[in-house]
């Protein structure tokens, strides 16, 4: 079994930081994709960030330049610093990872969720 544990919201000023983190737990034989998801009230969840195991990173435009994603594999642990936060981008925030536990199945695991509010 893999866990996913998320930390790191909370509320913030407009302009003001926070750094994610996503922990993954359990029977990890290989992590594939680690990204970041996020929904408004109201809203559909949207893609914020995703890294590859190459590192190669992709952002949704309205965070480009203000949000960085990144992993520590010796962790199996991604994050996303979050920088020059606005309202718009208040929202729970989701980490999403494929892992394998074996070497043929690769499967998609969320996070529970955190909470983010820019307000002041």
């Amino acid at each position: 079994q893999v866990q996913l544990a998320e930390s790191g919201g909370g509320l913030v000023q407009p302009g003001g930081s926070l750094r994610l983190s996503c922990a993954a737990s359990g029977s990890i034989f290989r992590i594939y994709v680690m990204g970041w998801y996020r929904q408004a009230p109201g809203n559909q969840r949207e893609l914020v960030a995703t890294i590859s195991s190459g590192g190669n990173t992709n952002y949704r435009d309205s965070v480009k330049g203000r949000f960085t994603i990144s992993r520590d594999n010796a962790k199996n642990t991604v994050y996303l610093q979050m920088n020059s936060l606005k309202p718009e981008d208040t929202a729970v925030y989701y980490c999403n990872v494929v892992i394998s536990s074996k070497r043929n199945d690769p499967r998609n695991y969320w996070g529970q969720g955190t909470q983010v509010t820019v307000s002041s």
